[in-house]
């Protein structure tokens, strides 16, 4: 991993969205045109990484390799694992996940790159939280348990989230690839966050809009992973 230095100026930027993907066959091509469509202010680049679908997601790939970097794992490894894979090929200045799903819109992203850079900040996360009264939850579980893990990173790492467990996390690329990231699973999330805080950066959030969808239309996190963000916040934390 590179040291992170923070870009005091920059020249030309590029934002990089990495989309870890597994088993998204009906819903990947919706995702890459909407990104397509989404009227950014910069060059982007897109990194495609299938973690060992089998469901027909790597075929629909092939269509896309020689426009966009596609990676392709052999076996199903977990997100952590597939985002790894996907900074060690990004060449932008900016990076920012985004899910293969449509629970995000990534229009949202345009505003919080000018975010960004207006303000010159080394991350920046899109809070859910924070358009309340516009957005659903995908439920009873999943609210109660994002809130408690979001409570949890705000007393061990002094800060003041929302919204810890969105998927929309930018940073300064020099600071993604300067974190020493072990994650295989969903505790990406609280890993980096961990990781950023004791750097005693103070991490901002702006609003962005929400589409929730439940375990029958195929989302993956359970309840368990709430347990294992929460360990992970204290094991970084000792």
């Amino acid at each position: 991993m590179t040291p992170f230095t923070q870009i005091d100026q920059i020249p030309k930027t590029k934002l990089s969205l990495i989309v870890p993907i597994y088993n998204e066959r009906d819903t990947i091509e919706k995702i890459i045109e909407k990104i397509e469509q989404t009227p950014f202010t910069c060059p982007i680049e897109i990194i495609l990484v299938d973690d060992g679908s089998t469901d027909g997601t790597k075929d629909v790939l092939q269509k896309y390799i020689e426009k966009y970097t596609v990676v392709v794992l052999p076996y199903n490894q977990g997100k952590g694992s597939a985002l790894r894979k996907g900074i060690e090929k990004v060449t932008g200045t900016h990076t920012v996940i985004q899910d293969a799903d449509l629970e995000y819109d990534p229009n949202d992203l345009v505003m919080m790159f000018e975010v960004m850079q207006k303000e010159n900040l080394p991350v920046l996360y899109g809070s859910r939280s924070l358009l309340k009264g516009r957005n659903k939850n995908a439920g009873f579980a999943f609210y109660w348990g994002g809130q408690l893990v979001t409570i949890t990173a705000n007393i061990l790492f002094n800060q003041r989230l929302t919204d810890e467990p969105t998927c929309y996390k930018m940073f300064q690329t020099p600071l993604l690839q300067s974190l020493p990231l072990r994650c295989t699973g969903f505790e990406f999330c609280p890993e980096v966050t961990a990781l950023v805080a004791k750097k005693g950066i103070t991490i901002k959030e702006v609003p962005i809009n929400y589409y929730p969808r439940d375990i029958s239309h195929g989302k993956k996190i359970k309840w368990k992973d709430g347990v294992i963000a929460i360990y992970t916040l204290i094991k970084n934390r000792l």
